[in-house]
């Protein structure tokens, strides 16, 4: 799953490349649609596809930027404002092209579902594997609650108290710390990569509880996490499978990483281990973190 460098990737390749434009046509793929008629909301959610095109057309994008792994989309249209609001879900990708088949590989080309006609002629077009990701039409964050209870963005001053605050709360203080660490209400944007690659450079156990470790170490560990995410957002990001740029691109982070993903430890050499937290695989050293 793109987690927050890689958002902040697309974002920062959409902005140049979309703001001032207007969006002139929608089309919808037929899966969708097919999805749709058989009751089930596919990608875009709350909202019927019709209205979501008829919305859409004539749209003026203002600004887009990213919050955790949402990509916000301003919209104008009519002196009205629209909010569209997408996540990438597991293997969502937005390209730039002239043509669709301009986008390199067929995965990819395979399973488009939203193009969005720009006034300068080109395309901006969402494809989706495995059809994870959502697409919001919304006038405000209010009118989609999960938004709002996200944590504060991690660069910004008041995450590290949010994160000690919440690290703080019964309900965290007998979960592992990797899956703490992973929750969006406590640390914006930090997934599974990244959580893994902080915790093993502060020679943290993921499945160590929260209620074991200092404050001054969770300090430590918050600073660690945006060093990493900092560090992958200067390297592209991570391309462990899926993830591509606007321009098909991958990123460079997966050549950087120590313990995701690894068979052994960078720095002991003994193999690593792997277990299961909140759903997801978690790689540690069994001599280096305890």
């Amino acid at each position: 799953m793109p987690e927050l460098p890689e958002v902040e990737g697309v974002v920062n390749s959409l902005k140049p490349v979309a703001t001032g434009k207007t969006i002139k046509l929608v089309t919808i793929s037929s899966v969708l649609e097919t999805s749709r008629q058989a009751g089930k909301q596919a990608i875009i959610k709350g909202t019927e596809l019709i209205h979501f095109k008829e919305a859409l057309e004539d749209a003026k994008i203002i600004q887009i930027v990213r919050r955790s792994k949402y990509i916000y989309f301003y919209l104008e249209k009519d002196q009205q404002s629209i909010l569209l609001v997408t996540h990438l879900g597991m293997t969502g990708a937005w390209f730039y092209v002239h043509e669709t088949h301009e986008i390199s590989e067929e995965k990819y080309r395979k399973h488009i579902h939203v193009i969005f006609k720009l006034n300068d002629d080109m395309l901006l077009v969402y494809t989706d594997i495995r059809r994870f990701g959502e697409m919001r039409l919304l006038q405000s964050e209010e009118q989609f609650p999960p938004l709002l209870l996200m944590a504060p963005e991690p660069f910004d001053e008041p995450a590290l108290n949010n994160f000690l605050d919440m690290a703080n709360l019964p309900k965290y203080q007998n979960k592992s710390i990797k899956e703490t660490i992973m929750d969006g209400q406590v640390i914006s944007g930090c997934g599974n990569i990244y959580a893994t690659e902080a915790l093993y450079n502060m020679h943290i156990h993921p499945a160590r509880k929260v209620k074991r470790i200092s404050q001054k170490r969770l300090i430590a560990l918050f600073h660690k996490v945006v060093d990493v995410l900092n560090e992958s957002i200067l390297a592209g990001g991570s391309s462990i499978s899926d993830y591509r740029n606007i321009n098909g691109e991958a990123g460079g982070m997966q050549d950087r990483l120590q313990m995701y993903g690894k068979k052994q430890c960078p720095v002991c050499s003994i193999p690593t281990k792997q277990l299961v937290l909140g759903g997801r695989n978690s790689w540690y050293c069994p001599s280096c973190q305890k």
